[in-house]
């Protein structure tokens, strides 16, 4: 018996568990869900937002920006495509706008909406159209506990003291894709950083549900929320796309999509393809599942035999990864030395919401971390690639530096810094219920670990 598209989202809902909580996130006449993004290639500014369906036109007001109020004066106007969505009971209207008309390395203040009905002005900078220095937040899973506790770890990544241009989502952003309330609580816990910094988001798993034919689809919200570039392969637009900014090239991967049909899937040749023809310095990847895993019991090996190669082949400095729920980073080469030249990426997984995995200390890992909520801010220069995790209370995790020069890449492991001991015992919900034989597991694992680790160093 087949059903409608509509009862299949809310079964999706229904069968994963969704009970309806107090607070719901339904638009209204005036402006929501308001973010920035890179509208295409050249990483031209877009912007995104939502009111109920009583709203049909959606205009965007700019102007350059500065101390002076009157800047409103010299604002122009621009009318932005509408999309209207009506799912699970939830009637909106979308609207983006790419702004490709705006000069380079410059402030602007922009505000949404029409008639009567306003955003606050919005500010943000515009890429330069050289290389030049930037820097960026990474966040592995968000996932659970949007509004009560991943909340906190974008607002303290935002407040650590140092201005960001972008922020990069490596998956499972909310825990079912096609729950309305969960994207209403991770827009609540972002708030207007979104409208002033821009998102490079990737979907992981959970932004996937099963239709009517059980076959699993990208939930109907990803399209209207995020106005990415539309320079992925066919079927995969605007959740498979690359960026070029200031020197760097930015690859997001559907690793979902690319298992829902791996041996027909356009992914891998489209990646040769970007990855082949790029004339960037540096090439970083985003994608959910992870190479090499982080969470024990947890594997992807057809997805490492088909991606490592092609990595490797083009030399990608780094790949942001999340799904698994713990930390973990590392890369081809034995763990522990100090300088190292290297061909091929530093992979990380990473995951900034409150639900955690057992660690898997694997062999490719450098550095690990059980139950920490984490995020990543990575700042990029002509030469070097500065990486540094923290926890949500601040604290330097991990660092590492890849310096890139006369056709060498040194890595440069600053682990030694960090604020912090490995932090490698499971979640205490898995200690909870662990018996003898899972603590024998575990400590045969750790020792051995903890063996490599100091042979190596």
């Amino acid at each position: 018996m087949r059903i409608s598209k509509t009862i299949a989202l809310l079964l999706s809902c229904i069968l994963t568990g969704y009970i309806a909580t107090a607070q719901e996130f339904l638009p209204t006449e005036y402006p929501d869900r308001i973010i920035l993004t890179f509208g295409d290639a050249d990483a031209n500014l877009a912007v995104t937002w939502r009111t109920d369906g009583s709203v049909s036109e959606g205009i965007v007001e700019i102007a350059k920006a500065d101390g002076n109020p009157d800047f409103v004066r010299d604002k122009k106007s621009y009318k932005a495509k509408i999309t209207p969505y009506d799912e699970a009971g939830v009637k909106a209207n979308y609207f983006s706008l790419v702004m490709d008309d705006l000069e380079p390395n410059t402030l602007y203040a922009y505000r949404v909406g029409s008639e009567e009905r306003w955003s606050e002005w919005f500010q943000t900078t515009t890429p330069s159209d050289e290389v030049a220095p930037f820097s960026f937040l990474y966040f592995g899973d968000a996932q659970n506990d949007l509004k009560s506790m991943w909340s906190r770890t974008i607002r303290q990544a935002n407040l650590h003291g140092k201005k960001v241009n972008f922020m990069i989502h490596a998956g499972d952003l909310v825990n079912r894709g096609v729950n309305d309330n969960e994207w209403g609580e991770w827009f609540y816990a972002g708030g207007w950083l979104y409208g002033m910094i821009p998102s490079i988001a990737t979907p992981g798993n959970h932004e996937y549900y099963k239709d009517e034919n059980d076959n699993r689809k990208l939930t109907p919200l990803w399209q209207p929320t995020f106005e990415n570039p539309m320079n992925g392969p066919k079927g995969l637009k605007e959740s498979v796309y690359f960026v070029d900014y200031q020197g760097c090239r930015f690859i997001s991967f559907n690793t979902q999509g690319l298992f829902a049909d791996p041996e027909n899937s356009p992914q891998p040749k489209w990646l040769d393809s970007v990855l082949a023809n790029n004339d960037q310095k540096w090439t970083i990847v985003t994608m959910h599942h992870p190479v090499y895993s982080s969470g024990y019991g947890r594997d992807n090996e057809e997805l490492r035999n088909l991606l490592k190669p092609m990595f490797e082949k083009y030399d990608v400095d780094l790949v942001l990864q999340g799904h698994d729920h713990a930390y973990g980073r590392g890369g081809n080469v034995p763990v522990g030395l100090k300088n190292r030249n290297i061909d091929g990426p530093v992979y990380v997984v990473s995951v900034s919401g409150p639900k955690m995995y057992n660690l898997s200390l694997g062999d490719w890992m450098d550095r690990g971390a059980a139950s920490r909520q984490l995020y990543q801010l990575i700042d990029v220069s002509a030469d070097t690639i500065h990486y540094a995790s923290y926890t949500t209370s601040g604290e330097l995790y991990d660092e590492f530096e890849l310096i890139k020069r006369d056709h060498q890449k040194l890595f440069i492991d600053h682990a030694a810094n960090a604020e912090l001991e490995e932090a490698l015992y499971p979640p205490m919900r898995y200690q909870e219920r662990f018996e003898d034989k899972d603590w024998k597991e575990f400590n045969d694992r750790l020792k051995e670990y903890k063996a490599k680790k100091s042979q190596d160093q």
